[in-house]
């Protein structure tokens, strides 16, 4: 099933009655040349580029509950490429460019809109950090502004500029960087990667991993063994539990981060803002709503849902950056279940098992990388070999500790984030 403008109206002409399913909702079989263990979005972009980019196609996919139903359905759908240290710079550098082009690679309107960011800074020191980033983003091929406070003003007019705490001294402007839909981007994955031939396995979650001398050969499952020559562990939040079953012991913590929707309101705020002295970021969806988030909640958590405290405290936030926001109504709030690492990388590499490969750590950066994350994997798996632009994201860097990514610069310990 193709989708164009023209099929569209034809459908909507004839009571839609011509719409065919997206993927298959397959039964697992014995055995496979590839099993993933998630059927989130770096899941499934997985699955999607082993098919398409290497032509293994029997591959399933695996999600104890619904294709989408995790953190890639519970996020602020924030898409750019502004990070600064090498191995990072790079990654996030590639995953921007396979966003750019998604929608016509898959034939699906995931909604990608390059609407720009802005990094909003408050004291000297954050200007210089910001003209660093911004030159190390140009370095790369990435784009990056500096904008003044005049500038500021005439595109972000509703902040408080005169707040004697936190004043507003400019911002670094991404014009490439925006949102995304976050479920259309795992649907549109699911239906490429079900069209070329990938199961798609809901409602089956792994027990258990069968190892023998140090070599993976397969599952057990809710629903029965399954036979695997690789594995591929891309579970988020769950990693370490995942982990766990093939007796390693990953350097990740798991924290809940919540985000928040307003009641639809008019046009009002045209990019994504990110205030540089309160981890709150904000941008207004499609249907209107102004969606937001902050900090983690400071606890290590696998409930996908947040409290009171921090809800609290991204509200103060958002009322000190933009005091209209005061006016808006909450309609709900969610959380996501992050899978920290020391350094605030992700790490995509081959396990000391062999055959079996681990996708995690990605605190905030998951979906921003989803694209970049599965066509890494993806070469991973079929080559043994690191991807380029994720040659640095190495498991190892946590044991001898060469080639940390300390991207927020807060030290490479747990207690930190």
């Amino acid at each position: 099933m193709k989708f164009s403008g023209l099929r569209v109206l034809r459908e909507g002409l004839t009571g839609n009655r011509g719409w065919q399913a997206h993927w298959r909702d397959a039964s697992p079989k014995d055995a496979y040349d590839v099993v993933i263990i998630g059927g989130g979005g770096h899941g499934l972009s997985t699955a999607y580029y082993l098919a398409r980019e290497h032509g293994i196609t029997n591959v399933a996919v695996l999600e104890k509950g619904y294709l989408g139903g995790g953190n890639v359905g519970r996020n602020t759908t924030i898409v750019r490429a502004n990070y600064f240290l090498p191995g990072n710079s790079e990654f996030y550098s590639h995953s921007l460019k396979l966003w750019e082009g998604l929608e016509q690679e898959l034939n699906y309107n995931v909604m990608h809109s390059q609407r720009g960011q802005i990094v909003l800074f408050h004291s000297d020191g954050q200007r210089d950090a910001a003209i660093r980033r911004g030159n190390a983003m140009r370095n790369q091929g990435d784009d990056a502004e500096l904008l003044s406070v005049g500038q500021l003003k005439k595109v972000l007019p509703y902040l408080d500029y005169e707040q004697a705490r936190f004043p507003i001294y400019g911002g670094l402007l991404q014009r490439r960087a925006g949102t995304a839909r976050h479920d259309a981007v795992a649907w549109g994955y699911a239906r490429g990667a079900s069209a070329r031939g990938v199961d798609l396995v809901q409602n089956c979650e792994v027990t258990g991993i069968d190892i023998e001398g140090g070599v993976v050969k397969g599952l057990q499952t809710s629903r029965g063994a399954i036979r695997a020559k690789k594995v591929a562990v891309i579970v988020a939040g769950r990693s370490s539990q995942v982990a766990a079953m093939a007796g390693m012991r990953l350097p990740i913590e798991s924290h809940v981060l919540q985000a928040f929707v307003t009641e639809g309101l008019k046009p009002c705020i045209d990019h994504v803002v990110s205030f540089g002295m309160g981890h709150f970021y904000i941008s207004q969806s499609d249907k209107g709503g102004l969606v937001f988030g902050g900090d983690l909640d400071m606890y290590a958590s696998y409930a996908a849902r947040g409290n009171l405290p921090l809800v609290e405290h991204v509200m103060e936030a958002g009322m000190t950056l933009m005091p209209m926001i005061g006016q808006a109504k909450v309609l709900r709030s969610w959380g996501g279940i992050m899978d920290m690492s020391p350094d605030g990388s992700p790490i995509i590499d081959k396990s000391p098992v062999e055959g079996l490969y681990l996708n995690c750590g990605w605190c905030y950066g998951g979906f921003k990388a989803v694209p970049g994350s599965g066509h890494c994997m993806a070469h991973l798996v079929a080559t043994d070999r690191p991807h380029v632009a994720a040659a640095r994201l190495r498991l190892d860097r946590f044991r001898t500790g060469r080639g940390l990514m300390d991207e927020e610069g807060t030290g490479a310990q747990h207690n930190l984030h």
